[in-house]
């Protein structure tokens, strides 16, 4: 299967597209609490540093003069990249965190 920027967004729809952006504070808490959290290991750690190098080298799966779609191609990895992250998190830990982010804390 392959996996086009057009496909996640099509999957995702209007209303998945807009529930992400109104969490989008909520998940970059999340984020950096679990990146900074000794109880996840090296190895998840490695996938958020992978994404960051991604975005500085200068090479795209898509080069940028491809109008729309050279921009995408570095959503993509973001939001594939941080998905991989959270999956790779020990779920007790993210849960934690995600009851405390919702508490407020």
């Amino acid at each position: 299967m392959k996996i086009t920027p057009f496909g996640i967004a099509r999957q995702l729809g209007a209303r998945g597209i807009l529930q992400f952006l109104l969490h989008l504070p909520n998940f970059l808490k999340l984020f950096l609490r679990l990146f900074v959290d000794p109880r996840v290991s090296l190895g998840p750690k490695l996938v958020p540093l992978g994404i960051l190098v991604y975005l500085i080298v200068p090479v795209d799966l898509l080069p940028d003069f491809f109008l729309v779609l050279g921009q995408i191609d570095d959503l993509v990895v973001i939001l594939l990249g941080l998905r991989l992250f959270l999956r790779l998190c020990p779920p007790e830990v993210v849960q934690e965190h995600v009851k405390a982010i919702a508490a407020g804390r």
